[in-house]
């Protein structure tokens, strides 16, 4: 599966909250937070779903691997969404799992330096639940 997700019973500002403590812990900042409904709204879209987008990075592993294969780039920085999921009304945190994203590089050395990306934010989201 390109991707790991999992339900919390937080609300989204206390799923947010935690995340972005536990990343810290690990070494990843949260860069950019991107509110979804809200841009959609101010652009006069009807969108009523509560969905952020955090931009996350550990400078150290960005410019490790960007120094050894700059198409990384264009997977960076990591995302984690928080969303209210519309049908079961529960809050879920996810990512796309940087070992399937690396598979379109295609470049053999970078697998294991995106299995510990992966294994440390799957770690940060499941400590957040």
């Amino acid at each position: 599966m390109f991707h790991y997700t999992v339900e919390t019973n937080k609300s989204m500002e206390e799923a947010v909250e935690s995340l972005e403590a536990s990343l810290k812990y690990e070494q990843f900042g949260v860069l950019w937070q991107f509110d979804i409904k809200s841009k959609l709204q101010e652009k006069g879209l009807d969108f009523h779903q509560p969905y952020l987008v955090l931009e996350v990075c550990n400078p150290k592993e960005a410019q490790r691997v960007l120094t050894q294969n700059q198409m990384v780039g264009y997977f960076l920085p990591c995302k984690i969404v928080v969303y209210e999921d519309q049908d079961e009304g529960k809050v879920k945190i996810g990512l796309p799992r940087p070992t399937a994203l690396i598979e379109m590089v295609n470049d053999n050395s970078l697998k294991e330096f995106a299995a510990g990306i992966e294994k440390r934010l799957i770690n940060c989201i499941d400590k957040s639940v």
